[in-house]
């Protein structure tokens, strides 16, 4: 039930109209994750790849929730075969998120069971700090679900972060799963402080509630709604950096086992279903890095 669950589309990677630029791509994830690599880059990845982003792009294509969306602003800048290798100039500028949905979006396609997965990578830097991140997750017949980093499939990005391991096969100690990195701050003693979009010297977004709030991410993705990383809802809403009350805490340490480890499909659907604090409502708050907040209502 599972993998047939995680095989089908969702809406936010469900490609519509424009499946058929999907038409003889190959299915095997690795070279998947090359074309998912070849049509994006990241919103910071500028100065890398020796590129300025018009501002109009940098601010609004990562507000881009959807595969088809993404897609259609793909083939205004450049109607070729999706498997040619764009130039910087005509890429989408998105963030991690992008690259694991439109990778995930391609292996369902293919008939490749795969999920997003929202948690925290210690590979872009060497100072043990574990950044917010995206990657895939998706199954393999021999050794079951492996994640993938779609963004690190391009040797410029190996060479440049040097992680030092396969990107199809990310160790799960190098990225650690949203509900993970609760347990390991929470259960083992790792510094929240080293948990974040950034470390706290550069701003508020660390900490237990920005994990908790990756939990949430992550749960919704498990369950195949796969919203922007900046779309909150529920108990989240309140001040980045301000601390969780001792009864927040409880939740998540209730919460976390369910979405880390060996996960249950029927207790991460469960959950999902039967709790409203955690549950993605039609109308979310946007707070867009570069628009401002909004009330978004989904599809």
């Amino acid at each position: 039930m599972s993998l047939a669950f995680h095989t089908t589309q969702s809406t936010f990677s469900d490609p519509g109209e424009l499946a058929h630029l999907y038409t003889g791509l190959p299915r095997d994830p690795a070279q998947l994750a090359c074309i998912t690599r070849d049509l994006l880059i990241h919103r910071m990845e500028g100065e890398l790849f020796g590129h300025t982003h018009p501002a109009d792009r940098l601010h609004n294509d990562a507000e881009t929730r959807y595969t088809d969306d993404i897609l259609r602003i793909l083939v205004a800048r450049n109607d070729a075969p999706l498997d040619q290798r764009r130039e910087v100039g005509d890429r989408f500028v998105g963030t991690c998120r992008d690259f694991a949905l439109l990778h995930v979006s391609l292996l369902r396609h293919a008939g490749v069971p795969a999920r997003v997965r929202v948690g925290f990578a210690d590979y872009f830097g060497s100072d043990g700090f574990h950044v917010d991140h995206v990657v895939t997750e998706y199954w393999d017949d021999g050794r079951g679900w492996l994640l993938a980093d779609a963004e690190l499939a391009d040797p410029l990005l190996t060479d440049h972060w040097k992680p030092g391991f396969d990107p199809m096969d990310v160790p799960r100690d190098r990225f650690l799963v949203a509900g993970e990195a609760w347990r390991a701050i929470r259960e083992d003693g790792a510094d929240p402080e080293t948990f974040g979009l950034h470390p706290p010297e550069q701003g508020p977004f660390w900490g237990e509630r920005y994990v908790c709030g990756n939990i949430r991410l992550d749960l919704a993705a498990l369950n195949k709604v796969e919203t922007l990383l900046w779309d909150v809802w529920g108990d989240a809403e309140g001040e980045p950096g301000d601390p969780l009350p001792e009864p927040a805490r409880l939740f998540y340490d209730r919460v976390a086992p369910v979405v880390s480890g060996t996960i249950s499909f029927d207790a991460v659907r469960t959950l999902f279903a039967e709790d409203d604090v955690l549950r993605t409502p039609r109308t979310v708050t946007c707070y867009a890095p570069f628009n401002g907040p909004s009330r978004v209502t989904l599809r």
